[in-house]
């Protein structure tokens, strides 16, 4: 079975004919490392993407300039700017890819076109929806109720090898803390890990 098929079944009962209407409107692509998918202030392109390898983030350019991780995307996530392309309003954020990646990408327009005929790929778009916005209470309720150990433990449960994959200080941004504080973090775990074993 085509691994995207069975993905996209794990959000919504797809069929061969429904998959087959989205691998039209579909393209896959190797992006390099620090490629700009979707840019803060520029007009939606339109395009979203459904990560297969590497990583991504989103993130906001504060007033003095400073970036602001808002999300790392790992393998299987859909990537882009939603809101802007429902809106049809500038970007918010900027997308940017933190490796090597490869994706999937997806003319926004035509899927949302497909969604007035096809009640399987208008139920898919209802599922991605409802994952996007449980991925977006998640990650709030995140920042609010876990200290930075918790929510640096979580990210590495989710990508177990993103120590290796990404800057620290990309990490940090994310996590809400300062590089420094990261590196207290990882060696707070790394002395909890040496007494354990001894």
């Amino acid at each position: 079975m085509n691994a995207n098929f069975a993905f996209l079944n794990s959000f919504a009962n797809i069929d061969e004919e429904s998959f087959n209407k989205l691998s039209k409107i579909s393209k896959f692509r190797v992006l390099n490392k620090n490629t700009v998918l979707a840019k803060e202030g520029d007009i939606p392109s339109y395009k979203v993407f459904m990560l297969v390898s590497g990583i991504m983030r989103a993130y906001i350019n504060s007033e003095s300039g400073k970036q602001h991780n808002k999300k790392i995307f790992s393998p299987k996530s859909f990537v882009g700017s939603l809101t802007a392309n429902i809106t049809k309003k500038p970007s918010k954020l900027t997308y940017e890819t933190l490796t090597r990646c490869e994706a999937v990408e997806i003319d926004f327009s035509a899927f949302l076109e497909l969604c007035k005929s096809d009640i399987r790929i208008s139920n898919l778009y209802n599922k991605i929806l409802e994952n996007v916005f449980i991925e977006y209470e998640r990650r709030n309720i995140e920042l609010m109720s876990m200290d930075a150990t918790e929510r640096y433990k979580k990210l590495r449960k989710r990508i177990p090898n993103i120590d290796e994959l990404i800057p620290q200080f990309q990490i940090a941004s994310f996590l809400n803390i300062t590089p420094v504080q990261l590196s207290r973090v990882r060696k707070k775990l790394n002395y909890k890990h040496m007494l354990m074993k001894n």
